[in-house]
């Protein structure tokens, strides 16, 4: 990949993701908005619709040549390519339903199986993560306009393992999460939605955050990229070696985001 590639990618998912959060915050600003169920029983709304058709039509101007893979397009979930951007244009449609804010547009950039660039835009709460084009992550400060602000170099925590950091599911923790953590020597536990979770890790606020539980490629691959940028790990929970990309599906496995140094418990 060359060096304009990469600008181009650093600076066209920035705005990309920031003209989709300036969408989904016009639906959410309204007293009631439409939402229903899908055919797999997850909740869609009018704002998940404008953000993919938005971000959609932006991707094809800037990278014409990319396969694009989004949860909103059900036939491009039968796409298979090395090269491939992935999007979730609202992710934690739960969260947005009941108006928390633990919402976030996320654009992924993946090859041979790898996140290596991402954006995580959590619109309600004005943070802003991103890898730069030279790999690593920074988090920007707003207000954000077309010129970026200033930039926090994003670095993972060095973890005490007596005293672990952990964040998990708000909308989807269950017994089966709640017996892995008890594993651990916990100081401090917190809930956060969405693909936030990744970026908690990636900016030192938590050292672990343990998924056992069904989520697709999309949900995960731009915070899997902020997490490599910011020297943490994506592992599968079952044999601690990498989350991959591109599978048939697209589904995943269970999986860990870490910062290293965190003393991994076995599956079980």
């Amino acid at each position: 990949m060359t060096n304009s590639f990469l600008d181009q990618i650093e600076t066209g998912f920035r705005d990309i993701a920031l003209k989709a959060g300036a969408v989904i915050m016009e639906v959410y600003a309204r007293p009631d908005f439409e939402a229903r169920s899908k055919a797999d029983d997850s909740p869609v709304t009018e704002a998940d619709e404008a953000a993919d058709a938005l971000i959609r039509a932006e991707l094809t101007k800037l990278f014409p040549e990319i396969a694009v893979v989004t949860e909103e397009l059900s036939e491009s979930h039968s796409i298979q390519a090395e090269r491939f951007i992935i999007v979730d244009p609202l992710d934690g449609t739960k969260e947005f339903v009941k108006r928390r804010g633990d919402f976030t547009v996320n654009l992924a950039l993946v090859e041979n199986g790898v996140p290596l660039r991402g954006v995580v835009y959590a619109p309600a709460k004005e943070r802003l993560f991103y890898t730069r084009a030279d790999g690593s992550s920074v988090e920007e400060a707003g207000p954000f306009t077309d010129t970026p602000g200033a930039l926090t170099p994003l670095k993972v925590s060095q973890p005490d393992n007596d005293a672990l950091l952990v964040v998990a599911s708000k909308s989807h923790r269950d017994a089966a999460t709640d017996a892995y953590i008890n594993q651990y020597a916990v100081k401090d536990s917190k809930s956060a939605g969405s693909s936030l979770k990744f970026c908690l890790v990636a900016a030192g606020e938590a050292d672990f955050y343990p998924r056992l539980g069904r989520t697709m490629e999309w949900d995960t691959a731009a915070g899997h990229a902020v997490v490599l940028g910011a020297g943490g790990q994506v592992l599968r929970f079952d044999d601690h070696t990498a989350l991959r990309y591109g599978k048939p599906g697209y589904e995943n496995p269970f999986f860990l985001v870490t910062a290293p140094g965190v003393a991994l418990k076995p599956a079980g």
